[in-house]
């Protein structure tokens, strides 16, 4: 038989009134006290045998699972062709196997196991990833496919084993199974390369392991506690290191657990000694374990893409010369500035860029129309510099010119070596910043006038000092209009590429944003030396990439004419997504939830906070309720109330967020959901069918609620089917379509 639990049935309500007894002995208490109410249910289906019963039980969860491998991996291989966002996470699967380095604002465990997947299933990583359509060929793309359909198929057996431990009621367990099997959103997400049946995965194991370890709190630290407490610790650092959105998971966990503590704390039968073994117990197992394998997956991570790639730019110029091919990597490069010097310069705030520049002009009404400068992430020529002294045109490199090195406090020009324009700025508006100043390139082959006249200084030195390249961090100040070069990092509409604003801020106060240091340097006239040094700890490793991707995660804003959504679309299955096709001729493949599951959660919702304040009330007015109610309205409250935390969680900080919104990214709150559902029905017809017990037909109230919930999920799947499997030819609102009438909102796109 499954094992008890202590999270979802009677603590303090269950709990002897005479003196105090401890935490554990009031939850068997109360697990006993409802188990024996709901068994004397006489609404509850009898078991034959104990061996039976546990008969019964494997062969339901084995069905469970293999129903939902099957509607998992039906058709797993179509359409043969990239869909959605399997353009990024296939690709970054690519950089693993080919060891490239590259950035994403997402912990790097997902994309390591996809890279993984398709290693060990053949897939050699030289296929492109370039765009939604592009077809896989002979390229090896099922096993990435395969294993994300692997991990989001455990989602629906997870799912009934939280429920049923929560609840002890098979039927409740198999109804939350069977929304889940059914539900077309939860089946599309889990069929393609993506990052959402791998988080999803780990939230779930994190859930069940921690209502299983929950239900050993008779047993502390017995071999099942210690399991199950350290799998979740696992499970935790899976989410977060999936994406960040495992932080949600932990946060439910670490509540669970606080409570847990406090309740420990209050137990005079144990000792401060037995207290702090339980609090030292949690701390290795839920913060010390967690933390060790999230740090280890950076490790991998960096040990992995040691070559240069397109994530290059992101980062600082130390971390950069440890990747291999890049041209920091054991390279040579002059120490001190000079003038006649090509160099580039990088933005010291994460994620801004190389001061860069190109033959594109300002468009009309925005400042002059001058060429543009912007910060760019990549290595390009059209970041080279060359710095001039601001009062001649001689060629400092002249062989018959001494070197003479840049000083702080120098008054300099800054040419663009493709275009010959200089770095310039005047008093009309940035286009983004409205009190800043425009920075544009100007002039004809490095002549311009006097806006183009900087003074260079170095953040806390004196006049005279050198300028050491990568390490000294400097300011342009410009001579005319006393403004500080900077950027202010927000991003340009198309006719700027998308590249980050660049500005002439007249607020001195030193910021990142206005902080640069000379990166690449090339000058014939001076001597080399070693970047060896440069090369950063893995502490200065990790520290600067949780930085570059919390910026990375702020500034992911919506782009012109780029399908999101919002929040509140999402319980109510507003809109769906695109994945593939737009015409009656593509192969279309639709996210969208399958409505009976998803209007069903939402009404779910709304029941249990009804129903659960109406017994809440009436239990703390200390009402007096049969034995059955009591029991049955204990499972409502303690293992409904865990989930709809849960939902709770993962769904209400979405609103909080700047940042863009997918429709996908509410899936995980949609477990909780479904499993609030589950829990919901089943005690409500068990409720029913107790109040009706005089009725003859009584006891079939539950099975054919039950029954009929089953079949509506599963006939509405029957119906929805083609949006997660795909559909070929006429469009909905033809009546030829497979879909002629199913299109029930407007706002669905399929």
């Amino acid at each position: 038989m499954p094992p008890a639990t202590g999270g979802g049935l009677a603590e303090s309500e269950l709990r002897p009134r005479r003196g105090r007894c401890s935490p554990q002995a009031a939850r068997a208490a109360g697990r006993d006290v409802a188990a024996e109410a709901v068994a004397r249910s006489p609404k509850r289906p009898a078991w034959g045998s104990r061996r039976f019963e546990a008969a019964g039980w494997w062969a339901l969860l084995a069905l469970v699972t293999l129903l939902s491998f099957a509607t998992r991996f039906h058709r797993l291989d179509e359409p043969p062709h990239i869909c959605w966002d399997e353009t990024h996470f296939g690709k970054m699967g690519s950089y693993y196997i080919n060891r490239t380095f590259f950035f994403d604002v997402h912990p790097p465990l997902g994309k390591m196991l996809i890279g993984l997947a398709g290693y060990l299933s053949g897939y050699d990583g030289t296929f492109l990833f370039q765009k939604p359509g592009d077809k896989y060929e002979h390229h090896s793309y099922m096993g990435m496919r395969g294993f994300c359909a692997f991990l989001g198929s455990w989602l629906v057996p997870f799912a009934y084993l939280t429920v049923l431990d929560l609840s002890k009621s098979l039927s409740a367990a198999l109804l939350t199974a069977a929304l889940l099997t059914f539900d077309t959103g939860c089946l599309t997400l889990s069929q393609y390369i993506l990052l959402d049946p791998i988080l999803m995965f780990f939230i779930m194991a994190a859930m069940l392991s921690m209502v299983k370890y929950n239900s050993c709190a008779d047993r502390p630290f017995s071999a099942p506690w210690w399991f199950w407490l350290s799998l979740t610790g696992v499970s935790l650092a899976g989410a977060l290191g999936v994406k960040f959105v495992g932080l949600f998971i932990i946060l439910q966990v670490g509540l669970n657990t606080i409570a847990d503590l406090w309740y420990l704390f209050g137990d005079l039968s144990l000792s401060l000694v037995t207290v702090g073994k339980h609090l030292t117990a949690r701390v290795l197992c839920l913060i010390v374990l967690p933390l060790a394998l999230y740090t280890a997956t950076f490790a991998v991570h960096f040990m992995v893409l040691s070559k240069s790639g397109p994530g290059d730019g992101f980062f600082s110029s130390a971390f950069q010369a440890r990747l291999s091919g890049n041209n920091l990597h054991n390279a040579s490069i002059p120490e001190h500035l000079a003038y006649g010097s090509v160099i580039t310069v990088k933005n010291l705030r994460m994620a801004i860029g190389y001061l860069h520049s190109h033959r594109h002009l300002y468009p009309e009404g925005i400042g002059a129309r001058q060429q543009q400068v912007t910060t760019y992430l990549h290595k390009d020529y059209n970041n080279l510099w060359i710095i001039k002294k601001h009062n001649t045109n001689s060629d400092p490199l002249d062989p018959s010119f001494p070197v003479e090195f840049v000083r702080h406090g120098d008054i300099i020009r800054l040419e663009h070596k493709e275009t010959s324009r200089n770095l310039h700025s005047h008093y009309h508006e940035a286009p983004m910043t409205r009190k800043h100043y425009q920075v544009t390139g100007y002039g004809i082959n490095g002549t311009g006038d006097s806006n183009d006249f900087w003074r260079i200084e170095v953040v806390n030195r004196k006049f005279g000092n050198r300028i050491k390249v990568l390490r000294s961090r400097i300011r342009f100040i410009h001579l005319v209009t006393g403004c500080v070069l900077g950027s202010s990092g927000k991003v340009l509409p198309k006719w700027g590429w998308e590249q980050l604003e660049v500005t002439c801020t007249p607020y001195l106060k030193e910021t990142l944003n206005s902080i640069w240091n000379v990166e690449d340097h090339i000058n014939p006239k001076l001597p080399n030396i070693s970047l060896d040094v440069l090369q950063p700890s893995f502490p200065e490793i990790l520290l600067e990439s949780h930085m570059v991707m919390i910026r990375g995660n702020s500034g992911l804003k919506p782009k012109d004419n780029e399908f999101t959504s919002k929040p509140w679309h999402w319980p109510i299955n507003y809109q769906g997504l695109r994945f593939s096709g737009v015409n009656d001729t593509d192969f279309r493949v639709y996210l969208l939830g399958n409505p009976v599951v998803w209007w069903l959660n939402l009404l779910s919702i709304a029941l249990y906070l009804l129903s659960g304040s109406i017994i809440a009330v009436a239990m703390q007015r200390g009402a007096r309720l049969p034995a059955e109610v009591a029991g049955l309205s204990q499972v409502l409250l303690r293992g409904g109330g865990q989930v709809l935390l849960g939902w709770t969680l993962h769904y209400f900080p979405f609103f909080l967020m700047g940042r863009v919104l997918y429709f996908h990214h509410y899936f995980p709150a949609m477990l909780f959901s479904s499993m609030l559902t589950g829990i919901l029905w089943d005690t409500l017809l068990r409720l029913c069918a107790w109040g009706l017990a005089s009725w003859p037909l009584a006891r079939g109230i539950h099975v054919a609620g039950i029954l009929s919930l089953l079949l509506g999920t599963a006939y509405s799947f029957y119906l929805f089917h083609p949006l997660a499997y795909g559909m070929v030819g006429p469009l909905a609102q033809d009546p030829q379509s497979p879909m002629a009438g199913l299109r029930w909102l407007d706002s669905w796109d399929f």
